[in-house]
């Protein structure tokens, strides 16, 4: 059995234990599909980026959590306790994290298409920071901030043109993302001007994001060298104080994937950023990376149960589960892999290739293509999927009107509730 990639499972008398617990017994106790949480190894990512950034850049710079990857009161509390900031896209993602007494100041908002109501929303919340994507939104920020008798800082989401080569849907940075201002197109110097003649707004400094799944420091250095030359093209009129270079690295969902040190990435970054803010003689600026994905992604593992075997002889293989497009689209919107193993009796042979598919009415609705197994599953067995703590729950529907899954949280011998699974009364409740 050498699947088992991420630190925090082991095998212990042939069952799959996950944060030191047998998934069987939680699996048994609290029915499928079911997302458990590694609340020590969410805090322990949190703190090689802590660590990382505060030894890179001399203690100028932080963390911010890039709440899109999971967002409940859970998390925010985490990252509260770790005192880092948090970036946030939405009026709910702000509100669950006043709900769970976050320090409105330390807030991020992003979004590429904030609403007038959403603005006067976050301004009401006292939010920190809003990070401008398009004119119109600098616009109506200025006078509703103006309205407001208020002053708000600001940072601009500058597109460096950069290609990570990750797949399409998650790319950002390119010139025609429909993020941002680009730089070689002239847009991000005349935003720029704008922001700064705005009575009611501080312009504090720039963002940019090149995309996920980044493997390297190679797309944080090349995007860091524009976004430097940039801040120095226009140093005459402004003085940026704060730049943000996003989030993106990448975690290893199957075996072939690489594994990356966050730690020296960060410093092999922060020392590239040192020498060229010498190169351009200009001050360093405060610099902030908002990982989301490699916080939490490892930290999480999704157990499902087998509803049927369909063996279609010299065709396919099929194993169906309870869970499926509803709790993981990555697979269906992304052609996401993931690593999907049983969890007991590891040491039999995976020798039989199956098609792992969810309960949906639909033919996309597959968490896995040809996932060696063994060839005696059987209803009632459960398989785990590995890696499912990013982008699994936040992206969760009632497609077909199913329950969301319950999630649990693990902490040394703790085992807690963090998300309550759905009722049928649930699902109705906004009915007319």
């Amino acid at each position: 059995m050498n699947k088992l990639f991420c630190k925090n499972l082991t095998i212990k008398n042939d069952e799959l234990f996950f944060a030191g617990v047998n998934v069987n017994n939680l699996a048994k106790e609290y029915g499928t599909p079911l997302y458990l949480m590694d609340e020590n190894l969410i805090r322990e990512k949190v703190n090689i980026y802590k660590k990382a950034i505060n030894d890179g850049f001399d203690g100028n710079g932080k963390m911010l959590y890039a709440s899109k990857a999971f967002s409940c009161k859970y998390i925010y509390e985490i990252m509260k306790d770790e005192n880092v900031g948090i970036d946030v896209v939405s009026k709910g993602e702000i509100w669950t994290a006043k709900c769970a007494g976050f320090d409105m100041a330390n807030v991020y908002y992003h979004s590429n298409n904030k609403t007038d109501d959403d603005i006067k929303f976050a301004i009401e919340e006292k939010v920190g920071y809003f990070v401008i994507d398009n004119e119109e939104e600098l616009v109506s920020l200025n006078t509703i901030a103006e309205e407001k008798n208020i002053i708000q800082k600001i940072l601009i989401r500058i597109t460096p043109g950069i290609d990570c080569h990750t797949l399409e849907a998650i790319s950002t940075g390119k010139v025609d993302s429909k993020f941002g201002f680009g730089i070689e197109t002239g847009l991000a110097f005349d935003i720029v001007e704008k922001a700064l003649k705005c009575k009611n707004i501080e312009l504090k400094g720039f963002h940019c994001h090149v995309g996920s799944q980044v493997f390297d420091s190679t797309a944080f250095i090349k995007s860091a060298d524009v976004m430097i030359k940039f801040i120095s093209d226009i140093k005459d009129k402004y003085n940026a104080e704060i730049l943000d270079l996003g989030g993106g690295y990448g975690v290893k969902y199957v075996g072939t994937e690489p594994e990356i040190d966050i730690y020296k990435n960060i410093i092999e970054v922060s020392e590239h950023i040192k020498k060229i803010v010498r190169t351009y003689g200009i001050k360093m600026p405060y610099i902030i990376f908002e990982p989301g994905r490699s916080i939490v992604a490892d930290s999480g593992l999704s157990l499902y149960t087998v509803g049927s075997v369909k063996c279609i002889p010299e065709f396919v293989n099929y194993i169906s589960i309870d869970g499926g497009m509803g709790d993981n689209i990555r697979p269906a919107l992304y052609n996401a892999k993931y690593t999907i193993i049983p969890t007991e009796r590891l040491n039999r042979n995976f020798d039989k290739l199956y098609n792992v598919v969810g309960r949906y009415c639909e033919s996309g609705d597959v968490l896995g293509n040809n996932i060696s197994l063994p060839s005696d599953m059987k209803r009632g067995d459960y398989l785990a999927c590995l890696t499912t703590g990013a982008y699994q729950y936040a992206m969760a529907s009632n497609y077909n009107r199913v329950e969301r899954p319950l999630v649990i949280g693990i902490k040394g011998d703790k085992i807690f509730t963090i998300l309550e699974r759905e009722s049928l009364s649930d699902i109705t409740k906004l009915d007319r």
